[in-house]
């Protein structure tokens, strides 16, 4: 979803929170990297709510372990979908100001977008700076099934968001004058017929949050403390990068018992010296013939 300021990229956030949020088979995380400011009305009723570049990476690698996590649930059930329900949710992670993800974030989110479909792990990406670079170079954008474009200043925006060729098939978002005026392409609208998204207020929105308060309350575990460990903290964190497997970073935050914070600050400083490297999504390694 994409569109300048006054677009009304807000408002269609919102109108997709409100229609989201009473659903008894979805749980909804946040991203807001304007520090809460268009989330943080929603806060009750989101699962998790990131509000920095830090928490937003805690965010997504979590998301990511979900996703790991049911992918394997459903090879031992032998389903190839998962279909959700009050008990087996549909997760749907929406991150506002997509564009100012930092790097990690953006690897992480361009493998819930791939492999979020099967088990029903959702993307929803919004930015008012839908540049390649922002959109991982096509690489989110190609799995990102249906699009909605807001007024644009630029034509090249429009076949950006929307799709190369877009444009010049009649997908004129420049011309838009009224916030909340859209155009969504999907395999089911196909025609450029443009629509205008009705406006939420915030007494609806402070009327839905306490009517549908999350249902799973998971804290920001970032700087969650952890027992003390009798093992050197570099020593476990070592350990459990040269398993055959490797590890996640909730694997280190247990096997160290230190943050997410400090697992994190290691991984970065033992990337830097070519020691360890990200093999499957998520997952870290020792680089072999290490010390």
């Amino acid at each position: 979803m994409g569109g300048v300021v006054g677009s009304g990229k807000s408002g269609i956030v919102n109108a997709i929170l409100a229609a989201l949020i009473p659903a008894d088979d979805v749980i909804v995380w946040g991203v807001d990297l304007k520090g809460g400011m268009e989330l943080g009305p929603w806060r009750k009723s989101l699962g998790r709510l990131a509000t920095g570049m830090d928490d937003a990476v805690t965010l997504f690698t979590d998301a990511l372990a979900e996703l790991n996590r049911r992918a394997s649930e459903q090879a031992d059930r032998g389903e190839r979908t998962w279909n959700p329900t009050r008990q087996r949710k549909a997760l749907v992670i929406l991150c506002d100001e997509f564009a100012e993800l930092p790097p990690e974030a953006l690897d992480l989110a361009d493998s819930l977008a791939r492999l979020g479909r099967a088990v029903a792990v959702t993307l929803i990406a919004a930015t008012q700076r839908p540049t390649q670079e922002s959109m991982g170079n096509g690489a989110i954008r190609s799995q990102m099934d249906i699009r909605i474009a807001l007024r644009v200043r630029e034509r090249a925006d429009t076949d950006l968001i929307l799709g190369a060729g877009a444009y010049k098939s009649g997908w004129r978002t420049d011309v838009f004058s009224l916030p909340g005026v859209f155009l969504v392409l999907d395999s089911d609208h196909t025609t450029p017929i443009p629509n205008r998204a009705y406006l939420v207020e915030d007494d609806t929105v402070t009327a839905i949050t306490d009517r549908f308060p999350a249902p799973v309350a998971l804290p920001d575990r970032k700087d969650e403390p952890h027992a003390d460990h009798s093992a050197d903290p570099d020593d476990a964190l070592w350990t459990a990068l040269t398993s055959d497997d490797g590890a996640s970073v909730p694997d280190l935050v247990t096997a160290t018992g230190r943050s997410r914070r400090w697992v994190y600050y290691a991984l970065q400083q033992l990337q830097e010296t070519g020691k360890v490297h990200q093999g499957a999504p998520g997952r870290w390694h020792a680089t072999p013939d290490q010390p």
